[in-house]
């Protein structure tokens, strides 16, 4: 039987690119949330070729307590809507993927149009895509129920940059899209609660929790 001279040198590579890949997992590896631990975010933002600093959580925090600040968003319809559109009910805003995130934010989207809870004269859910009106129709006939959502599109992705949403943890196209996060905007315009989900989760019984808590 002929003898293969390969063997030794086979097995020192794959020794070697298993002791790198541990190495690697040590030096980058961390147990905290991705939105907590700034060395983490900074190696996400490195993975998905960001060249822009990622906020901390901290940033998005200092929106609670505050006026909504004043952005514009428009309707399957065209129609256009501020951020005083939203005051006198307690509005979820979803920032999302929108097309290029499936299932996990279409998930997110169809369980708020199926949950009555936030489609009541005093609660509202609004998932925010940077997708045009006509495209989202191609998400509505993979997944029919994203029909009974209310949906907004955010053109140019203009309100999604002004409130910081292209650049959290959950983005997975950092600086282009939004990723998987949530404003929650009471009855008097102000916001009192913002949840960015890295983990894309669907959070319906934690955000209601969070509109009982309101005065």
């Amino acid at each position: 039987m002929e003898k293969n001279n390969n063997s030794p040198i086979i097995t020192v590579v794959v020794a070697a690119v298993v002791i790198i890949g541990f190495a690697y997992f040590i030096s980058t590896g961390s147990t905290k949330n991705p939105a907590e631990d700034p060395d983490q975010l900074s190696a996400m933002n490195n993975h998905h070729g960001g060249s822009v600093a990622v906020p901390n959580i901290e940033v998005l925090n200092s929106l609670v307590g505050e006026m909504m600040p004043d952005i514009e968003l428009t309707d399957k319809d065209g129609n256009k809507f501020t951020s005083a559109d939203f005051k006198g009910k307690n509005t979820v805003l979803f920032f999302n993927e929108g097309l290029m995130c499936y299932p996990a934010c279409w998930n997110q989207i169809s369980a708020f149009g199926s949950d009555t809870r936030f489609n009541k004269d005093d609660i509202q859910a609004i998932s925010v895509v940077v997708d045009s009106a006509k495209d989202w129709q191609t998400a509505i006939k993979e997944m029919p129920q994203l029909a009974k959502a209310k949906t907004m599109f955010d053109t140019g992705a203009s309100a999604s940059r002004k409130l910081g949403m292209l650049l959290t943890a959950s983005s997975m196209h950092r600086g282009q899209l939004p990723g998987h996060t949530y404003i929650l905007i009471g009855k008097d315009g102000k916001v009192s609660y913002v949840l960015d989900d890295p983990n894309m989760a669907i959070a319906n019984d934690l955000l209601y929790s969070k509109i009982k808590e309101l005065k």
